[in-house]
């Protein structure tokens, strides 16, 4: 049979490709986008296409979306003049179209994955395709490294082919064993580049959020396009919502349609089948490749794509808009060169493609790990080390991933996947949701399990509100395609069990809810002060929420803009504090809580009940733990100092000027007495009183200076020469004791200058090796001459000094030669 369309440029590779694959049992095929590679390389691997001989084999092709799932399928089987599920079939999660006479069967990388975990050997299957590998989805690098398994341990003889739309193949053929490569260059039109920057600055893309002038200068080049060239416009966008604000500014005189991963069948068909009138498709990354929009002269490129990111720590995901790789970007211009030469249209400038990456970030370093570590346990690899992945994931991300599993009952400490763990991984659900269905299910009742699941694994369009009971209730009754697509799901979900059981809607909603996201379980914290989750992150209802004002909330979605300290709910819940303690049961905890209280100064003991990081109730604790309140009593000297929580009367206070001293001028043995040090050392100076304390009081009457006494070198003796290595007091000529300040860098001795006569050196401290600072004073106590060096002073300073003082303090002695006279505390007799 030869079918319609077969002279594809792809058609010269296949050759090639039969002799690789017959040599070598695998592959890699590179083709430019619109070469065939998707649609005549299948049927002629599978002996359907006549003048292109080959063995009958039966051949499964992995796509990483539905809707090119849906797309390779139908034209394949319009090339062999047939219907989707005769010679060609497809499945897809809740849709199987396949017969006796199927031999090409296109699937989700998903199903793929599916299929593979209830039966390795994939039997009846000769040749896997894994189609657009390039474009890093986690499921299809998953997949190539569960095939990789089998056929070095299961099936020798499976064929293997990966199918990638770009050049960058050396690593696909070193992951293949060093597979031959076989390209096939096509027959590309040219395409014309036209830069097309917006007239005026625009903000970067920053979360999901993307400047409006944007769009508004997108949607200006589409209407350009449509002027100044024939043909179809296909514009790209990073999400729906951007679809949609473009759509609603266009007003152009042509059909206009919205091609996105939820779009309703009747637009897929529309935007992928050859029309009449003029159109232009506004669509997301699904358009990229795989897919081939007919009629299509003009691409408008708004430079943005859409990539995952989770917040581990705060168990949050979802996307952010990014700058598309030069390889996404070389992608989307070449659509318009599938069928004519065509344009590209580029809304920014050709310097901005200096700082962008070459090529997209691989989804396993940037999403949730957990459905792909229940495979890698499920598959019996826990840590994915033997696993033949083009990365390997992220660690940080493995161990939240297996956090999660272990809280599932998914897989035991080992990281093994137990009998709960592979029935949750065949419902092809996200670990969560699985959960939520198997343990909801004896809750709620089989029907609304699986209906409350359904809402929750495809999200409702956000028009629909925030409200998931409202939701859940308007597409019960609904004929809209996302209503149908949520029946075609609940089918596909529902599992045995009784109908009539468990709380009403409103229980029920809550419930299920809040057994997928325990972690999500959120609390009041009064008005305007919005929720915070058993995560331990806060959380704000958008405004004009219906659910503002509930006590309790499961969240269902939710993200953290970037740059704000909040979590933003995006759908939850109502529910109370009955359901969100038997969903969170595995997060309720009781214990003894004594810390130290910042805002009270105070030590603070009580008793807790906690789901997460949710306070439900408190007690005061009579008799705490000893231990915990010693650690609590150290934290609070940490937090407010032990200059502040201490009492440090003047001995004490001289002392550790001392001890600092000492510590600074010989270092060891002589303790460091600074704050840090002094915490750090706070179980040596300060017991037993620490011990025996209970409270701030308790700290504040402990003898500082007796205490610091026991950071003395005392074992090597060296505790015994303290006063002579730096005496508190000094004696003066005059037989004043004086005493000497530490606080400075050196030492001081401030005295009268009348009591040192004849004093011709200061002694040096520290074992001679630090001298005295002498500061003399005039009769008033004033600083009348600094210096380290008396014997100079004598020589050279005092003449001053007594020529500027002797007529203001006349009845004290001002010799002429101080060096030999008498040291006086007293004044001279008035006459």
């Amino acid at each position: 049979m030869r079918p319609a369309g077969t002279d594809l440029p792809v058609r010269t590779a296949v050759a090639p490709l039969q002799r690789a694959l017959a040599g070598h049992g695998a592959a890699v095929l590179t083709a430019p986008p619109g070469s065939g590679k998707t649609t005549l390389v299948p049927l002629a691997l599978a002996g359907l296409v006549d003048g292109l001989p080959g063995p009958a084999r039966r051949v499964l092709v992995a796509e990483p979306r539905r809707l090119a799932v849906r797309a390779a399928a139908r034209r394949m089987a319009w090339l062999l003049g047939s219907a989707v599920g005769e010679e060609v079939g497809l499945t897809v999660r809740g849709e199987r179209r396949t017969g006796p006479r199927t031999v090409v069967e296109v699937v989700t990388t998903g199903v793929l994955l599916q299929r593979l975990q209830r039966d390795a050997e994939l039997p009846g299957v000769d040749v896997v395709i894994l189609d657009e590998c390039h474009e890093r989805h986690l499921d299809a690098d998953t997949a190539l490294a569960f095939l990789l398994d089998v056929r070095a341990a299961l099936r020798p003889e499976l064929q293997l082919v990966c199918a990638s739309a770009t050049s960058d193949t050396a690593a696909w053929a070193a992951l293949l064993g060093g597979a031959p490569v076989v390209e096939a260059h096509g027959l590309a039109h040219p395409v014309e580049v036209v830069w097309a920057p917006p007239p005026r600055a625009v903000r970067p893309a920053h979360g999901t959020r993307t400047d409006p002038a944007l769009l508004e200068h997108v949607a200006a080049t589409v209407r350009r396009a449509l002027a100044e060239r024939d043909g179809d416009v296909l514009c790209f966008l990073p999400g729906v919502g951007e679809i949609a604000r473009v759509a609603g500014q266009l007003h152009v005189d042509a059909e206009v349609l919205q091609l996105h991963g939820r779009a309703p069948q009747a637009v897929q068909d529309a935007a992928l089948a050859a029309g009449g009138r003029r159109r232009v498709v506004l669509a997301t990354s699904v358009a990229e490749s795989a897919l081939t929009v007919p009629g299509v002269r003009s691409v408008v490129d708004s430079g943005l794509a859409r990539e995952p990111r989770t917040d581990h720590a705060r168990g949050l995901a979802g996307l952010v808009t990014v700058r598309a790789s030069l390889a996404a970007a070389r992608q989307r211009a070449g659509r318009a060169g599938r069928e004519a030469p065509g344009t590209v249209y580029r809304c920014w400038a050709e310097v901005e493609d200096a700082r962008a990456q070459p090529f997209p970030t691989p989804e396993i370093a940037l999403a949730d790990l957990t459905s792909f570590a229940l495979q890698a346990s499920c598959w019996g690899d826990p840590d994915a080390t033997a696993l033949a992945l083009p990365d390997r994931p992220p660690a940080g991300a493995m161990a939240a991933a297996r956090t999660v599993l272990q809280a599932l009952g998914a897989v035991g400490p080992d990281g093994r996947a137990t009998d709960r763990g592979h029935r949750i991984a065949r419902t092809g659900l996200h670990p969560r949701l699985a959960r939520a269905l198997l343990d909801g299910t004896g809750l709620v009742g089989a029907r609304r399990a699986a209906e409350l699941v359904a809402l929750l694994s495809e999200e409702p369009p956000r028009a629909l509100g925030d409200d998931l009971l409202a939701v859940w209730r308007a597409v019960r009754t609904g004929d809209d395609p996302y209503a149908r697509r949520w029946r075609e799901e609940v089918r596909r979900l529902r599992r045995d069990g009784a109908d009539g059981v468990g709380p009403g809607d409103a229980g029920a909603a809550g419930l299920v809810v809040a057994l997928a996201h325990p972690e999500r379980i959120a609390r009041s914290r009064g008005a305007d002060r919005g929720y915070l989750m058993a995560s331990g992150t806060a959380a704000e209802l958008g405004p004009g929420s219906h659910l503002a004002g509930s006590a309790w909330l499961a969240v269902a979605v939710a993200d953290r803009p970037a740059g704000s300290p909040s979590a933003r709910v995006l759908r939850a819940v109502a529910l109370d504090e009955a359901t969100a303690r038997q969903a969170g049961e595995a997060l309720l905890t009781e214990h003894e809580e004594v810390h130290w209280s910042s805002r009270r100064g105070e030590l603070t003991a009580r008793r807790v009940a906690r789901l997460g990081a949710v306070e439900l109730a408190e007690s005061v604790l009579g008799a705490p733990d000893p231990a915990l309140v010693r650690a609590a009593l150290v934290d609070g000297l940490a937090r407010e100092g032990v200059g502040t929580l201490l009492t440090w009367p003047a001995a004490a206070t001289g002392l550790r000027a001392r001890l600092a001293f000492l510590h600074r001028a010989l270092g060891e043995p002589w303790p460091a007495v600074d704050d840090d040090a002094l915490l750090a050392r706070a179980g040596q100076w300060l017991e037993p009183e620490l011990s025996r304390a209970r409270r701030r009081a308790d700290l504040a009457r402990i003898d500082t200076a007796s205490a610091l006494q026991r950071l003395l070198p005392w074992a090597g003796g060296e505790a015994g020469r303290l006063d002579e290595l730096a005496p508190e007091r000094i004696t003066v000529p005059s037989g004043s004791k004086v005493r000497v300040d530490y606080t400075a860098d050196r030492p001081v001795l401030a005295v009268k200058l009348q009591e040192l006569f004849g004093w011709q050196a200061a002694p040096a401290l520290a074992g001679g090796r630090v001298p005295l600072t002498v500061h003399l004073l005039s009769p008033a106590g004033r600083p009348a001459a600094v210096t380290g060096d008396l014997a100079s002073f004598w020589r050279e300073g005092y003449r001053a000094v007594r020529a500027e003082l002797r007529g203001r303090y006349p009845r004290h002695p001002w010799p002429e030669d101080p060096a030999a006279a008498e040291p006086t505390r007293r004044v001279n007799p008035r006459r």
